[in-house]
């Protein structure tokens, strides 16, 4: 979690990760000057579309402070969507690939669209990006 010394710019970084399934992910609020979160798009956290593999548990980190953390363990294979809760609007969003779709039980990115703002969508790296690069910085640097 990041952001420009003003807070005018706020991101995950990175935007993008692969990981294998079984692996735990740490989220660093490494913003100076902003609390942030990272919650699973799902309808146990604030009745939102699932974007996380149906068999994947929910997460929300509440609100983290800078320099404070909270970690995830991830085992479903798929592609979870998660958001910072103060910062959605501004496209705070993220995407992790657990496994490749060649996995048993593998979820592809939800295709429901009513939940979440074209800015969002377009936020989100593409799957394919992900499994290519491993893991993937926002274009603009931030």
């Amino acid at each position: 979690m990041r952001g420009s010394p003003r807070g005018v710019r706020i991101w995950y970084d990175p935007v993008g990760l692969a990981v294998s399934p079984g692996t735990t992910v740490r989220f660093i609020n490494r913003d100076p000057g902003n609390s942030h979160t990272a919650t699973a798009y799902h309808p146990a956290n604030y009745d939102r579309r699932q974007r996380i593999p149906t068999d994947a548990d929910p997460w929300d980190s509440d609100f983290l402070l800078p320099d404070e953390h909270f970690e995830v363990t991830l085992t479903a294979p798929g592609v979870y969507d998660y958001y910072c809760l103060p910062h959605e609007m501004s496209a705070m969003v993220g995407r992790i690939v657990v496994g490749t779709p060649g996995d048993a039980g593998w979820e592809g990115s939800s295709n429901d669209k009513s939940d979440v703002s074209e800015e969002v969508l377009a936020a989100l790296p593409l799957v394919q990006r992900i499994l290519s690069e491993g893991t993937v910085s926002r274009e603009d640097g931030s």
